[in-house]
């Protein structure tokens, strides 16, 4: 996808949580801050878009978005639940409707036991309407999605956050 591309996949879901009226946060470990960047490349983001956390260290995704100790030792970084947990923890912490987080191993080489170019995109969700009066509770069913990119580091980056501004475009449609 060329950058191109990716700005009018960003611009599509900014303009479909701006229908919404409701907002978005980024958790982002593997690509580093560049799914934040495509989101703010459209005019406008500021509109919808709350913030990112960048939580490239184990620390900061325990510290700052609450992931599970527990579990990070058990499983690693790149793991379809700490994914998870990273899209619930930015929720929390920018106070946005919607969280979208990555994580995963961008290379040359494996990392945890993973390939280079395994990845995980989690999207959360707001409580569906009428189920709580709090619009901030996020919706236990939380979309997960495994990526397999290929190609340099650079290119691992650019498919995972495709993957994740998809991802997110598909459940705003629902």
């Amino acid at each position: 996808m060329t950058p191109e591309e990716l700005t009018a996949l960003a611009a599509e879901c900014l303009a479909l949580l701006r229908h919404r009226g409701e907002t978005l946060g980024c958790a982002e470990s593997l690509t580093g801050g560049a799914l934040a960047a495509a989101v703010v490349s459209v005019p406008g983001a500021s509109l919808t878009f709350r913030g990112a956390v960048v939580s490239y260290a184990v620390d900061v995704k325990i510290a700052l978005l609450g992931v599970d100790a527990g579990l990070i030792a058990r499983c690693g970084t790149v793991d379809p639940r700490v994914v998870a947990a990273m899209a619930e923890g930015v929720c929390r912490v920018v106070t946005c409707d919607w969280g979208v987080a990555t994580t995963g191993v961008a290379g040359p080489g494996p990392a945890e036991g993973k390939e280079a170019g395994t990845a995980y995109v989690a999207v959360c969700g707001p409580a569906e309407a009428g189920q709580q009066d709090d619009r901030h509770q996020r919706d236990p069913r939380l979309t997960v999605r495994a990526v397999q990119a290929h190609g340099g580091r650079d290119d691992v980056r650019a498919t995972v956050v495709e993957a994740a501004l998809s991802e997110l475009r598909a459940r705003l449609e629902l």
